[in-house]
């Protein structure tokens, strides 16, 4: 074999050589590639099975209501105990009416039992991110759109929503001392 062939030969066996390695170079390359530029022609090559997908898990969940003792409003939610499933948003809500005869505004605050509950509800809408303010008579139907978390302690099955309403009606002091007089003739002429 003359210089030239032995020279093509040693070529082309680092290139057959070079060609092997740079075929298995190529997928973490791929890889790179994708991750660089967003793109993903990639199958994935993994099995799914319908039954391990987390469809979330039933609970009951209560809503409670109080009125703050100054707080005449009738106040109620529209349903006392619904049947979730973790992971789904809901949304309920709660009628309220203004009994007397002039304008208040509330504000409600809400609570959660057990309280390490708490941190697995998240709240989208809710009417106790706002003040409320009703006419005499007047009524309302207020929401709440809520999510468990599946993240929800499995030991825990039921949640309870609690809600107290608070008179928040910025009075004008004249009338609310004249209010106050009224009310403690009356106690005095009672004894």
């Amino acid at each position: 074999m003359n210089k030239s062939a032995k020279k093509t030969i040693k070529v082309l066996g680092f290139t057959v050589f070079g060609m092997f390695f740079f075929s298995f170079a190529l997928v973490p390359l791929y890889d790179v590639f994708c991750e660089v530029t967003g793109l993903n022609g990639k199958v994935a090559l993994e099995s799914t099975n319908i039954e391990e997908v987390d469809t979330g898990r039933e609970i009951k969940l209560q809503f409670i209501s109080h009125n703050n003792e100054e707080m005449p409003w009738i106040f109620k939610p529209s349903e006392e105990v619904l049947d979730v499933k973790t992971g789904k948003y809901y949304t309920t809500t709660f009628y309220v009416k203004n009994v007397t005869n002039k304008e208040m505004t509330a504000q409600a605050i809400p609570s959660v039992a057990p309280s390490n509950a708490a941190s697995h509800l998240s709240k989208l809408e809710c009417f106790c991110f706002n003040q409320q303010t009703l006419k005499p008579g007047e009524e309302a139907l207020l929401p709440v759109k809520f999510l468990v978390d599946t993240d929800l302690p499995n030991n825990i099955k039921s949640v309870a929503m609690s809600y107290t309403i608070f008179d928040i009606t910025d009075y004008d002091k004249q009338e609310l001392a004249m209010q106050m007089n009224h009310d403690s003739m009356h106690s005095e002429e009672s004894h």
